[in-house]
C-alpha cells in the first residue's frame, strides 16, 4: 500500500473526536494503514500541539481498546499502539476556511501520496466546501468521504451528487454510513443467503410484518447544533434504517463485489414507498418532554441548550413503508427511531404469519414466530412455540439465540479501511442516496404542512407508536 494522507475537514468537531479518530486509532493499531499522514483542518485557532493532543487522546484508550476488544483480547496496558502513536506524533493542523478555494488549495499543496478528504461537516457546509474545490486541482486519485445526511432532500442530494461528479469519479466518492459496518452487513447477508431454513420463508407468503427499530436511552447529549436541524427521520430512518431495510429485502447478489451488491440494494429502494397516500396513517412524529431517564432528570427537548423550540424538530419518528417487489408486496415495513426512550431497543424483527390452522386440542399457540436481529450487541434470536412441560397439549413460547461474531474493527475503522483500500462496497451510491430522500419526502412535506401533529412523550417512557401490539 502506498503512503496515504487523510485530511479531516472539521477536525475540531465532536464527530472527529468521538467517532472518527477512535476508529482510525483502531485501524492503525490493527496495522492496516502503514505510512499514513494525518492532517486536521478547521477554522478554530489551534496549533499542531493541540491537534496532536486531541489525536493522542482519541487514539489512546479508545482506539486500542476498540481493536483489542473486537479481537476478544484484554485491553492493553499501553494506551496507544506504536503505529498509532507515530501517526499522532506527526499529525499536522492547518487553520482553514473549508469554503475558501485559496485555503483549500494551500491545504492540498502540503500533502504527499494518495489523498482522502473526510468532510466531518454539516451538510450545508460540505456542499459549500465541494463548490470551493471546483477551483482547486485535486491530486490524482483523491477520494472524497462524506457523512450522512447526504443533502437535505432528493433535489439537494442530486445537486450535491452532480457537484461531486465534477470533482472525482463516482468510485472515488465514499458516502459513509457507519451503521453499515462490514460486520453488520455480512451478519445479515450470511443469515439470509447461507441458510436454507430461513431464505425460502422470507417473503410475503410467510411474513406478516417487519419492524426495524432503533430506540435509544440517550437524549440530545449536546448535539443540538446538528440534531435540531435534522431530527429523527433524517438522522436515522432516511439513512441508517433504510439501508438495513435494503439488506433485509434485496435479492441475493451473485457476488459481494461493489457493483453487484450496490445494484441489488438500489433495486429494492426504487421499489419502496410510503404505505399509504395519507402520511397521517403511515407516519408519526413526537418529541420528548421533561422526565427521568436511567436516574437522570432530563429537561424537555425544547428547553435543551441550542434548540429552537419553534422549529418543531422530532426526537421520535415512525414510518410504515411498502416494498413493491414480487417477494415483499403487501408486507408492512415499520421503521422507528426515538431518543430518550426508556427501553433501549435496537433490532430488526421479522414476524411470521400464524399457521393457517392449528389442530384442535393444542392450546397456547398465541404468539407468532419471530426472527430477531439485534444491533449493538449483534445478536440473533428466534421466538417460536413448542410443547412445554406438564400438559403436552399446552404450547409454550420459547426463544433460542446466538451472538454474531464481533468484527475486528469498530464501525468507523471499517469505514476508513474501505476508503484506504479503494473499496466502495459499504459506501452509499449516488442514486441510492437520492432514492432514500425520495422515499421519505411525501412524509416530510406533510409534516411541514402540519398535516401530522407533533406528539409529546416524557423522557424515559416508551413513547407513542403506530406499531401493532404484536410487534412490540
Amino acid at each position: 500500500m502506498t503512503d496515504q494522507t487523510l485530511i479531516i475537514l472539521g477536525a475540531t468537531g465532536d464527530l472527529t473526536a468521538r467517532l472518527l479518530l477512535p476508529g482510525l486509532g483502531a485501524l492503525l493499531t490493527a496495522g492496516h494503514v502503514p505510512g499514513l499522514t494525518l492532517i486536521g483542518a478547521a477554522t478554530d485557532d489551534w496549533d499542531d500541539a493541540r491537534w496532536r493532543q486531541r489525536v493522542h487522546d482519541s487514539f489512546g484508550a479508545h482506539g486500542a481498546r476498540a481493536a483489542s476488544q473486537s479481537a476478544g483480547e484484554q485491553t492493553p496496558e499501553s494506551d496507544t499502539s506504536p503505529a498509532a502513536s507515530d501517526v499522532a506524533d506527526r499529525a499536522r493542523y492547518l487553520r482553514t476556511d473549508v469554503t475558501s478555494a485559496d485555503d483549500l488549495r494551500g491545504l492540498l499543496g502540503s500533502v504527499e501520496g494518495s489523498v482522502a478528504i473526510f468532510f466531518a461537516l454539516p451538510p450545508a457546509v460540505t456542499a459549500r466546501a465541494c463548490e470551493a474545490l471546483l477551483d482547486v486541482d485535486l491530486p490524482p486519485g483523491t477520494r472524497l468521504v462524506l457523512e450522512k445526511p447526504f443533502g437535505t432532500g432528493s433535489e439537494q442530494a442530486a445537486e450535491l451528487n452532480g457537484l461531486l461528479a465534477r470533482l472525482v469519479p463516482e468510485e472515488q466518492v465514499h458516502r459513509v454510513d457507519h451503521f453499515l459496518g462490514k460486520s453488520t452487513v455480512l451478519n445479515i447477508l450470511g443469515l439470509r443467503f447461507a441458510n436454507r431454513i430461513f431464505e425460502p420463508l422470507l417473503d410475503n407468503t410467510h411474513v406478516e410484518a417487519v419492524d426495524i427499530v432503533f430506540d435509544e436511552n440517550l437524549a440530545l447529549e449536546g448535539r443540538a447544533g446538528y440534531y435540531d436541524k435534522a431530527g429523527a427521520l433524517a438522522d436515522m430512518i432516511q439513512s441508517h434504517l433504510l439501508q438495513i431495510l435494503a439488506l433485509l429485502t434485496m435479492e441475493a447478489p451473485f457476488t459481494l463485489a461493489a457493483a453487484e451488491f450496490r445494484d441489488r440494494k438500489a433495486d429494492v429502494l426504487r421499489a419502496t414507498r410510503p404505505w399509504s397516500d395519507d402520511p397521517a396513517e403511515c407516519s408519526l412524529r413526537a418529541r420528548y418532554t421533561a422526565g427521568d431517564l436511567d436516574g437522570r432528570s432530563l429537561p424537555s427537548y425544547a428547553d435543551e441548550p441550542g434548540v429552537d423550540a419553534f422549529r418543531g424538530t422530532e426526537t421520535l419518528a415512525e414510518l410504515v413503508l411498502a416494498v413493491d417487489t414480487w417477494r415483499w408486496a403487501g408486507v408492512p415495513f415499520r421503521l422507528r427511531s426515538g431518543k430518550a426512550v426508556g427501553d433501549s431497543r435496537k433490532e430488526a424483527v421479522i414476524t411470521f404469519k400464524k399457521p393457517p390452522r392449528v389442530p384442535d386440542g393444542l392450546t397456547g399457540c398465541d404468539q407468532p414466530d419471530r426472527l430477531r436481529i439485534g444491533f449493538g450487541p449483534d445478536h440473533l434470536a428466534l421466538d417460536f412455540n413448542i410443547n412445554g412441560p406438564g400438559d403436552p397439549f399446552e404450547l409454550d413460547a420459547v426463544t433460542i439465540g446466538a451472538d454474531f461474531g464481533a468484527g475486528d474493527l469498530p464501525p468507523y475503522g471499517e469505514v476508513l479501511r474501505g476508503v484506504f483500500a479503494d473499496d466502495p462496497t459499504l459506501s452509499v451510491r449516488a442514486d441510492t442516496a437520492e432514492q432514500c430522500w425520495r422515499i421519505v419526502e411525501p412524509v416530510t412535506s406533510a409534516w411541514r404542512a402540519g398535516k401530522v401533529p407533533l406528539l409529546e412523550y416524557p423522557a424515559g417512557s416508551a413513547g407513542p407508536s403506530l406499531f401493532l401490539p404484536s410487534s412490540r
